[in-house]
């Protein structure tokens, strides 16, 4: 069946052959395509890695509120909030983060920067940054 486009496969199931008859990968095609998926791979795993503790600077706020604060001036809404259940933000631009921290120190330092600036360092999970420690800004 040489020459068609859709042949059966082993597995019995059929697919779809793009190759021109007559062309294929050679031997140095298929190195050259294994060392490209190795060095992808590699380079995803280093920067998956690389995704460890970072520093994030922004306004210390809680997750209820955002930056639209209810009550107050925002360093009252926030520990209002905190005191009622919501988490500490960090608030950067357009981007809010919920930090997630039981470090007592930490907490600690985020009341006490609430609604002013702070550098936190962590580890950024979607929209949550791990807490490993909070300076003020």
């Amino acid at each position: 069946m040489r020459g068609t486009l859709v042949r059966r496969r082993p597995d019995g199931f059929f697919g779809i052959d793009l190759r021109v008859e007559g062309e294929g990968m050679n031997r140095s095609s298929r190195s050259f395509a294994s060392i490209a998926i190795i060095m992808l791979t590699v380079f995803s795993s280093l920067h998956a890695l690389a995704g460890g503790k970072q520093k994030f600077t922004g306004e210390v706020g809680d997750a209820m509120c955002g930056r639209k604060h209810m009550e107050g001036t925002p360093a009252e809404c926030t520990r209002t909030c905190v005191e009622h259940g919501s988490k500490f933000a960090l608030i950067m631009g357009e981007n809010i983060y919920i930090l997630d921290t039981t470090d007592k120190a930490a907490l600690a330092t985020l009341d006490q920067q609430a609604g002013k600036n702070a550098t936190v360092t962590g580890t950024l999970n979607g929209d949550t940054i791990e807490v490993s420690s909070v300076a003020a800004k």
